[in-house]
């Protein structure tokens, strides 16, 4: 394996130390991925350089001209305090003509954007929940065919912000209610749409023209209460404690139909087409008690930490985490290599 000069762009707050052997789960949580990448990448004998950036897109300009990297390995989640800012960097990335890991601008964008990506999907008759936008400053209403109960999110924000079990409403006054502190509090439209009452499946894969897909992952809550809405909020994904009292588990998902299990490999494909994405994605869907399959969202760039989701699902399938690092690497320098 060639050995290659990484630049590794993370957000200036979470550039890791040099060792974490002092920090507790939770103080390494923050920046448990920058840290995961980076010390594989330096397990896998690459020169590795990790950049903390902010607002300027100077400094990403001033380390390409100084260290000359192979590749730009692309771990930010935001620029310059916007979410949707990062695909911005991946285009000047491009503008530059140099290589990177993950997803491309329009896929990101496509993706995103959570109503544009359902619209694009219901085109290609890929089922989605039935939903409605609700923009900052207008009116909020409801619309007639859109029935309760509905789950109420930021339309662009990732990593379940804002999402919480009061996310969940059952009459117009709550819908009104959580759709105002979507936009108050997390500063975006938002999007209600129906809630899937069933399992929540996810599906990573890795690939630019040929799909890697790992096995389909599912979330478990082994002891919560009848009333918690089973759902992967903020404070699910992030909240080790939380996580202890209703017994949050991810794994595997078992007693599928050899057939639904296809159906669903195979949709997967489809929509990582159908958004233009490449580099790597998971797809995150639910399955009603009926056995129908819904697609809630796809993240491009979904998070790499180890053993979280992503990478468990990618040991399941065969690919240990210093390999599925070097796969992404090598998937950005051939999109690289292919660009006219």
């Amino acid at each position: 394996m060639k050995k290659i000069r990484v630049l590794a762009l993370m957000d200036k707050d979470l550039v890791p130390p040099d060792s974490i052997d002092d920090l507790t789960d939770e103080q390494l949580a923050p920046f448990k991925t920058e840290y995961d990448v980076t010390a594989a990448l330096y397990e896998l004998g690459h020169e590795v350089s990790p950049l903390g950036v902010g607002s300027d897109l100077g400094v990403i300009r001033h380390t390409i001209e100084e260290c000359k990297p192979h590749i730009v390995f692309n771990l930010l989640e935001e620029f310059s305090g916007e979410a949707v800012f990062d695909q911005n960097v991946v285009s000047y990335l491009e503008l530059l003509r140099l290589p990177y890991t993950g997803c491309n601008p329009r896929g990101m964008l496509l993706a995103r954007d959570k109503a544009l990506s359902k619209q694009i999907l219901s085109f290609h008759r890929i089922r989605v929940p039935d939903f409605a936008v609700f923009p900052r400053g207008r009116a909020i209403k409801r619309p007639r065919k859109l029935q309760f109960p509905l789950i109420v999110k930021s339309l662009i924000e990732e990593a379940s912000l804002g999402i919480s079990k009061a996310s969940v409403v059952d009459d117009d006054n709550r819908l009104t209610e959580r759709v105002r502190f979507i936009h108050n509090s997390i500063g975006t439209d938002a999007i209600a749409e129906k809630f899937i009452e069933g399992r929540e499946l996810y599906v990573g894969m890795v690939g630019n023209h040929r799909l890697q897909l790992f096995p389909i992952w599912e979330l478990r809550f082994t002891n919560a209460s009848e009333d918690t809405p089973l759902i992967a909020t903020a404070k699910v994904k992030w909240d080790y404690k939380y996580q202890k009292k209703l017994g949050v588990q991810t794994s595997e998902a078992k007693d599928l139909e050899p057939a639904t299990a296809e159906h669903i490999r195979k949709m997967c494909k489809r929509i990582y087409r159908c958004l233009g994405m490449c580099g790597y994605a998971r797809i995150d869907l639910r399955m009603d008690n009926e056995g129908r399959v819904y697609v809630l969202e796809a993240n491009p760039n979904p998070q790499l930490a180890y053993g979280e989701d992503f990478a468990e699902s990618a040991h399941a399938g065969g690919v240990e985490y210093n390999q599925l690092v070097q796969r992404i690497i090598t998937l950005g320098l051939r999109r690289g290599r292919e660009r006219p």
